[in-house]
């Protein structure tokens, strides 16, 4: 029927207009959907006045069923009386009536037909914009997933440019040198600490007395030589070697 081509073109027009403005998807498919919902209540009104136009024509159809009737029972009331000439006007209207009952009963059937009709598209409607929700919501989620997944990608790609690698590796050499720079400032700050050139004589000296006293230590045990003084104390008593000669 006409309404339902024109909804068909409004709702075509506003995709299109929709599309070239490269809307986003969901926001696409709530306005179609809102759109075909507007279009659905106007097409049911549409279908409402086509029942009430049957209706109409039905009322009217009994009404002259209604008048043949009683035109007919004047018409056997007038023979009863006689009166043929009133009786034959009589039948002339109850014919009259008889001919627009037949035209309203007529229009009346086509009408029903219509409306009929009109009833199964606009179910058919119906059911189609409730499937037409159901896949927004399925079209909705893989557009959120898509968009999610391409998130993720784009993240990926981000990560795998070497040069977030790189600054990683150079900053870890940064570190490293700040480390060893660290480290070098304590040992010169420990170097400069008090009397550098009277620390280098005690270290020298150190070392020195300590090899002189392992030398002597040495000979005294070979018998070569006098035992150091530092060491004589931690020897055991003994009589020394001339007493005893003198003895005997």
């Amino acid at each position: 029927m006409g309404i339902f081509s024109r909804l068909g073109t409004l709702i075509k027009s506003n995709l299109n207009d929709l599309i070239s403005k490269a809307e986003d998807p969901q926001k696409m498919l709530n306005q179609i959907v809102v759109d075909m919902q507007n279009q659905l209540v106007e097409a049911k009104k549409q279908v409402a006045v086509s029942i009430a136009d049957q209706k109409r024509l039905e009322k009217q159809r009994d009404e002259q069923s209604e008048l043949g009737k009683e035109w007919e029972r004047k018409a056997m009331l007038a023979v009863r009386a006689g009166d043929d000439t009133l009786a034959k006007e009589a039948l002339r209207r109850k014919t009259e009536h008889d001919n627009q009952l037949g035209e309203f009963t007529k229009q009346a059937d086509l009408q029903k037909q219509a409306v009929d009709k009109l009833k199964e598209q606009l179910r058919t409607l119906n059911d189609k914009i409730e499937e037409a929700k159901r896949k927004k919501n399925i079209l909705i989620a893989r557009q959120k997933r898509a968009e999610a997944q391409q998130a993720i990608q784009n993240t990926m790609r981000g990560l795998s440019d070497t040069s977030a690698f790189d600054t990683f590796e150079r900053m870890s050499q940064r570190v490293d040198q700040i480390e060893a720079e660290a480290e070098a400032s304590t040992e010169l700050g420990g170097e400069l600490a008090g009397d550098t050139l009277q620390a280098k004589f005690k270290a020298l000296e150190s070392g020195n007395a300590g090899g002189d006293m392992a030398l002597a230590e040495l000979k005294a045990k070979m018998g070569l030589g006098p035992v150091p003084a530092e060491v004589r104390g931690a020897l055991p008593e003994s009589t020394p070697q001339g007493q005893e000669q003198k003895g005997k």
